[in-house]
């Protein structure tokens, strides 16, 4: 039974947000514990219900329409003008998330000692959080409410109705012509599926696509993509119109019309929705982000928070990193401070990229020598045989040690085949260590040895 004391029911834990949350939620009250979970919208998160998950069953069926478009490079004739049924197919994606969501509460309801409230959460102090006018209190509170769309602010953009990812992924009209501001990941991944289901991708960027990575990466990336979007540098936007069916976007440099609008301009942490500033002592950043010490505890003790809310890596298996050792450490016997394994990402486009551990930006900040081995797909057995025209794999080594401090892959599987690498370095690797490994003949994974290879004359030629 739950305690209600002065009409505020008191749990022992309080759960916010369905996402990354589950890495409490459910575990804890395997526990005993009195345990309330707290979302807002779908449950399951962003992952599940607007983010990875649905994206990347999309960015399969343009996958298979950008080899049907290749086919005729293997002496294979095809119709290329296929034909997606756009509507279905995004109907079947939302169809099938959004069951995989449904089916979270039955599974909440199967055990006691879980109480799910639907609504929107706010601190009304520190360790007491309202919803739908109800007010709970726990001494162990676990905040982890993502993040959201960061819009800017340009002039008529607001009384326009253009789209983040949230609406991108379930929209089930095609535009014909999609004008996009923004270049990372999630723009670039929703723009690649536009783009191959047929519709004319107009990217608005300040400088380039995906500009944190390496100069290298990003002109690999964007060279591969020329022939299916466009990409224009736009680092002023000067006003929004739109006139019943038609956006008007413009800029210092030119005028640009779509019948869609998508702005994927980074994303903002949740915590002024939670009103933590406002009304308790939980500490924030300039932009809004929850400060945590190595234990991912806040500025006030027994309030925990991690995922993207802390602005850190907005990537869901960090987060799941992060809630697992939160979890370790509140109710398990981790008492040693956070330490991250390598950080890994991937941009399912195509090509992909696939990455893990420094850059050569990162290393140079530092001041650490490095060695570069890079070899082309092309360049390898079966970069032959799949005709590769880009990609390429860079390993970046410490010069006095030899260890593998970085590697980023641009091609075909890319996002799998930098695991290997993710392997060598949480191991703490070397160069001998990736020379004097068996790798499978002709498999692409060749291309990391025959980087490794690079590296190998050059640390030879001093």
């Amino acid at each position: 039974m739950i305690a209600i004391i002065g009409g505020m029911k008191e749990y022992d834990v309080i759960v916010i947000g369905s996402g990354g949350g589950s890495k409490i939620t459910r575990p804890a009250a395997s526990l005993g514990n009195k345990v309330a979970i707290i979302e807002k919208g779908a449950l399951g998160g962003t992952c599940l219900n607007h983010g990875c998950i649905p994206s990347k069953m999309l960015i399969h069926p343009a996958d298979v329409c950008a080899e049907i478009l290749e086919a005729k490079r293997f002496n294979i004739t095809t119709d290329e003008n296929y034909t997606p049924d756009f509507k279905t197919l995004i109907e079947r994606v939302t169809a099938t998330v959004t069951h995989d969501s449904d089916s979270i509460e039955p599974a909440y309801e199967k055990i006691d000692n879980i109480d799910l409230y639907k609504g929107e959460a706010q601190f009304v102090s520190n360790y007491v959080v309202e919803v739908n006018g109800e007010q709970l209190t726990a001494p162990k509170i676990f905040v982890v409410a993502g993040a959201r769309a960061s819009i800017p602010e340009i002039k008529g953009l607001a009384n326009t109705p253009y789209i983040t990812y949230k609406e991108a992924l379930r929209q089930t009209t095609q535009p014909k012509k999609k004008i996009i501001v923004g270049g990372g990941f999630i723009a670039v991944e929703l723009g690649y599926f536009y783009a191959m289901m047929g519709t004319e991708v107009h990217f608005l960027v300040r400088e380039k696509l995906m500009r944190p990575l390496d100069n290298d990466i990003i002109e690999e990336f964007t060279g591969a993509l020329k022939d299916k979007v466009h990409v224009h540098c736009e680092p002023n936007i000067l006003r929004v119109h739109h006139d019943g069916s038609e956006f008007t976007v413009m800029t210092d440099n030119q005028i640009y019309q779509a019948d869609s609008l998508f702005m994927a301009t980074g994303m903002q942490p949740n915590s002024d929705i939670l009103k933590c500033a406002e009304n308790t002592d939980i500490e924030l950043d300039s932009r809004g982000n929850i400060k945590v010490n190595d234990h991912f505890e806040t500025a006030v003790p027994g309030v925990y928070a991690f995922g993207d809310i802390l602005g850190r890596y907005m990537f869901r298996h960090t987060a799941n990193y992060e809630g697992e050792y939160v979890f370790n450490h509140v109710f398990g016997n981790q008492k040693e401070p956070i330490k991250y394994p390598p950080i890994p990402y991937a941009v399912f486009s195509n090509p992909q990229i696939g990455g893990v551990g420094e850059s050569e930006k990162s290393l140079q900040e530092k001041g650490i020598e490095y060695v570069v081995g890079k070899n082309n797909y092309r360049n390898s057995a079966m970069g032959m045989a799949l005709l590769s025209e880009e990609g390429f794999c860079k390993l970046l080594f410490d010069k006095q040690t030899k260890k593998l401090l970085g590697a980023h892959i641009v091609g075909k599987e890319a996002s799998n085949m930098v695991h290997m690498c993710i392997a060598y370095i949480k191991m703490g690797g070397t160069l001998d260590d990736m020379m004097d490994t068996i790798y499978i003949h002709p498999a692409l994974p060749e291309i990391v040895r025959n980087a490794a290879r690079k590296a190998a004359a050059e640390f030879a030629r001093g």
